[in-house]
């Protein structure tokens, strides 16, 4: 199952590491066995030092973070709820690429959820009612019928309210990696740091 990696290098990023992600998911999207180039593994740690992980999708880059959405009574909530230190990653494995961040993750303006809710199709607005998320569940038929009773309540065409228990969060990054697979294992590892979200950029390259 080994194999070897291409000969692209990694000799330089910007000095903004978000022109240099933005640049980066804009050619993962655009290569055809990057499937949805915004997808992120989110890594949380929560009660009894539990650390839990799963993919979420992101959906906006501005303020100097990275903002997705999910139910605030999730697993994952709960989690940031106790300890709003996270990671996220990027695996770009068909461009032999991945982007590492830490950072701390804080809850975006209701508003901000309020716009983005409504720009979504509306069965994953229903969805968002139907589906008490990390909740167990005691059949898949008890999931469909919720989400019929809320299609009936809202249908399609209708204007359907944003959930109290939905919204997004936004991670601002303390450190961003940017790793590019080399040949002989001789991968390229470049490493934003800063010690608070308002302090200066540090750009170090490490072994890899």
């Amino acid at each position: 199952m080994r194999r070897s990696y291409g000969e692209v290098g990694l000799e330089s990023l910007p000095d903004d590491p978000f022109v240099a992600f933005s640049g980066w998911l804009a050619e993962a999207a655009s290569v055809p066995a990057v499937v949805e180039a915004n997808a992120m593994v989110l890594s949380t740690l929560g009660d009894e030092n539990q650390i839990s992980t799963r993919t979420v999708l992101l959906k906006d880059i501005s303020e100097g973070g990275f903002t997705f959405f999910t139910n605030y009574t999730s697993r994952k909530a709960r989690a940031m709820e106790l300890n709003e230190q996270v990671t996220l990653l990027f695996p770009w494995f068909a461009m032999e690429r991945q982007v590492s961040i830490s950072g701390i993750a804080e809850k975006v303006s209701e508003q901000e959820s309020a716009d983005y809710f409504r720009t979504r199709p509306w069965s994953s607005q229903i969805g968002a009612w139907a589906s008490h998320q990390s909740s167990p569940l005691s059949s898949r038929e008890e999931l469909e019928q919720r989400f019929a009773g809320a299609s009936q309540k809202w249908p399609e065409g209708s204007t359907v309210p944003v959930p109290p228990h939905w919204g997004g969060y936004r991670v601002t990054p303390l450190e961003i990696e940017f790793w590019q697979g080399r040949y002989s294992r001789l991968h390229d590892r470049l490493r934003y740091e800063r010690t608070n979200t308002t302090s200066d950029w540090i750009i170090t390259r490490y072994y890899p």
